[in-house]
């Protein structure tokens, strides 16, 4: 693995970078908070044009054909910036439906998605549950040629806007996915009040909601818990992105205030934190870019590096959110500062796809399963 970024993918970070610089930001997401649209049309456009949801759709149906890594680069600068936009959840139904979707299902959703045409999201979690299969209490029955879903998901990002809808549920006793439409009879999406104000978040009743039997994906459990990898990553290098820009806020806030006559930068207790600081952010770079590497590579430890890569970047985005907010003091509290849509944001990363302690559960079982193969 070379940890360098190549030609091309150091390319798409800086566009990225300057596209989200000039047409988003705290100023833009500001803008969007009074309203109920899910997405920045004007940001979405240019992010389809940019091929940033067709980066993990085969080259035959329109995509970019490219792996974790690259889609990890594009959600990095996504949370930098506070972005809008069903981006990296559109990013998950594509990779799932092309994993397991049946070769029509492709056709109908893939080049959509690629496009720009079409977005969609996934409704994993539940209320008062864990982002964990086991956890699941949704259904699936089936009912003639396909199946019925009953049940309720939270959590659900951007759904009011999605055209789609990936469900995952429990058939037979094990978690399936399965790709609904988000305006068949049954479904109901209602808007969550949430502390990220930077996303919107959603409750879905499923409500004898009837799925083709095409619509259902193949992989079973493997492919569910798969796909959670993948969003596990993705979360943390939001989480990432918005660490670096509270990172350097931080530092050029500390070189301008001025307290008994010296920028409170030139105290060792602020240098001490703002160290710890770059250390934290150092940190969690390489848990990302090591999990998205190593699922891209297939590694046998894909999977554990990709909760390892969570569960670090919950802590520390959440600690040095924290630190953030000490050294900016009062001016840190207010509305009108930029700080709180940051520390919003990583405290809502901190529980997408699962919290610390779960992803910290997760790797000693995986360990255990790896020492005595009969552990479950």
């Amino acid at each position: 693995m070379d940890f360098e970024p190549s030609e091309e993918q150091a390319m798409l970070r800086d566009v990225s970078r300057t596209t989200l610089r000039d047409h988003s930001g705290p100023e833009r997401t500001r803008a969007l908070l009074d309203t109920d649209e899910d997405v920045d049309a004007k940001l979405w456009k240019l992010g389809a044009d940019l091929g940033w949801v067709g980066l993990a759709i085969p080259e035959e149906y329109d995509g970019a054909g490219q792996g974790l890594t690259e889609l990890t680069l594009v959600a990095e600068e996504l949370g930098r910036a506070v972005a809008r936009g069903p981006f990296l959840t559109s990013s998950l139904v594509a990779i799932a439906v092309a994993r397991g979707g049946s070769a029509e299902l492709r056709a109908e959703v893939l080049p959509a998605l690629a496009a720009g045409s079409a977005r969609a999201t996934w409704a994993f979690a539940e209320p008062a549950g864990q982002w964990s299969p086991r956890h699941l209490l949704t259904t699936a029955t089936v009912s003639g040629e396909g199946f019925v879903l009953r049940g309720t998901k939270s959590a659900v990002q951007d759904a009011a806007s999605a055209r789609w809808l990936l469900v995952t549920a429990q058939l037979d006793g094990a978690p399936a996915n399965f790709l609904v439409d988000r305006h068949a009879t049954g479904v109901t999406v209602r808007r969550h009040r949430s502390l990220d104000l930077t996303r919107n978040l959603y409750a879905v009743s499923l409500d004898d909601v009837h799925v083709p039997a095409g619509c259902r994906l193949d992989g079973g459990p493997k492919a569910v818990s798969g796909l959670r990898d993948t969003g596990a990553v993705l979360a943390a290098a939001d989480a990432l992105g918005a660490c670096e820009s509270l990172l350097n806020a931080t530092i050029e806030y500390a070189g301008v205030r001025v307290q008994f006559g010296r920028a409170i930068g030139s105290f060792q207790a602020i240098k001490h934190k703002a160290a710890d600081m770059r250390m934290a952010v150092q940190g969690m770079r390489a848990s990302v870019y090591y999990a998205a590497m190593a699922a891209d590579a297939g590694a046998p430890d894909a999977s554990q590096a990709a909760s390892i890569a969570k569960a670090f970047a919950c802590e520390e985005s959440s600690a040095l959110a924290g630190e953030a907010l000490q050294i900016h003091g009062g001016i840190g509290f207010t509305w009108e500062h930029d700080l709180h849509l940051y520390l919003r944001r990583v405290k809502a990363d901190e529980v997408l796809y699962g919290n610390a302690a779960q992803h910290y559960e997760r790797v000693c079982r995986l360990l255990l399963a790896a020492q005595h193969p009969v552990v479950p």
